[in-house]
């Protein structure tokens, strides 16, 4: 595939890219990741500036991606929402505090070659979609490549870090593998639906067979389980919802249990944030934990995967997250690899 195709696109949900160009992104993900095994430069982005804005905490996705660009041989700006006029939607401006998402866009525009956003959550009231809504009018006004580094509904980069962990592990030939997404107990409500989201909506194009797990009252976005489900139909695999972890785990070639929010809990399916209706639903499953009993469910050679970071002794026990069988931080490092492809197939 000619990579000029990708060149100042946005990366905003890899439902926007077809297979093929999630293959080309991993086929060079791959090759910049044996490039920096074996010190070969790679610097396909000298002298590039990437703009970072971060609405919510970050340890990976700050450092794979303040890493990765400077590995391409750019450079990376973070721009604090906190100490700048911070970036707002029309209607929730703030004189002398924000800057209209449209007039920060355009003056990015002309100092570097791409704008990369977390957001979810509080800084948005939580409103399902808004912080969605808010990178696309980010791109809608750039005339530079607009990267989501995580939103209330995709996370994109994760995704691709996760399909390319799993090629590592299970081979190029996913066809067939058993993959399970499951909701897991935290006592945090506040883990947005862009991990599995994403996670689902990639692995749909490799032809797994898809188990989503969880209790009910944790659905995740009827839209994208459709959108799921024609990949399915289209690159071959299944899909399948269960509300049972024991029954989702069984002979599973690879498990991917964490914690999302109730999405009815908040905005716009109800007026304002129930976050205590969603504390006690989360409450009445801490049977839900991956541990050495959920994992003899899988196969004996089953991998269990996790974003990071994992609320120990909650979504999973130490004998499983630093177990044999987990390959976590080879799937944190991979977001470095997959980034830098993403970055160095727009930004060019």
């Amino acid at each position: 595939m000619k990579t000029e195709t990708f060149r100042g696109r946005d990366w905003i949900t890899d439902l926007d890219y077809t297979k093929e160009e999630l293959e080309t992104i991993l086929d060079l993900a791959m090759d910049l990741k044996r490039k920096r095994a074996t010190g070969e430069p790679h610097r396909l982005l000298e002298g590039k500036t990437l703009f970072m804005i971060f609405y919510n905490q970050s340890l990976r996705t700050r450092n794979s991606f303040e890493a990765g660009i400077f590995q391409l041989g750019g450079h990376a700006h973070d721009l604090n929402p906190k100490q700048i006029y911070t970036p707002a939607l029309p209607g929730r401006e703030i004189a002398y505090s924000t800057e209209r998402v449209s007039d920060v866009a355009r003056v990015l525009s002309r100092m570097g070659e791409a704008i990369a956003i977390r957001c979810y959550g509080e800084p948005v009231d939580w409103i399902y979609g808004e912080a969605d809504r808010m990178i696309r009018e980010f791109a809608r006004w750039a005339d530079i490549p607009v990267i989501n580094m995580e939103d209330d509904v995709y996370h994109p980069c994760q995704g691709m870090a996760d399909i390319m962990t799993m090629i590592e592990k299970k081979g190029p030939d996913l066809r067939g593998k058993k993959f399970v997404m499951s909701w897991a107990y935290s006592p945090s409500v506040e883990k947005p639906l862009a991990v599995p989201q994403s996670a689902i909506s990639v692995a749909s194009k490799f032809g797994l067979n898809i188990t989503l797990a969880h209790p009910e009252g944790l659905e995740l976005d009827s839209q994208l389980l459709d959108a799921v489900r024609e990949n399915v139909r289209k690159y071959g695999g299944s899909f399948e919802i269960l509300n049972d972890m024991k029954e989702a785990f069984k002979d599973a070639d690879i498990v991917y249990p964490k914690a999302w929010t109730s999405k009815h809990n908040i905005p716009p399916e109800v007026e304002k944030p129930l976050l205590e209706e969603t504390q006690k639903l989360f409450d009445s499953h801490k049977d839900w934990i991956c541990d050495k009993e959920k994992m003899s469910y899988a196969k004996p050679d089953a991998i269990y995967m996790h974003c990071l970071p994992a609320d120990r002794g909650f979504e999973v026990t130490d004998e499983v997250i630093d177990g044999p069988q987990s390959v976590v931080f080879d799937e944190a490092e991979n977001r470095l690899h997959a980034q830098k492809a993403i970055m160095a197939l727009l930004m060019r």
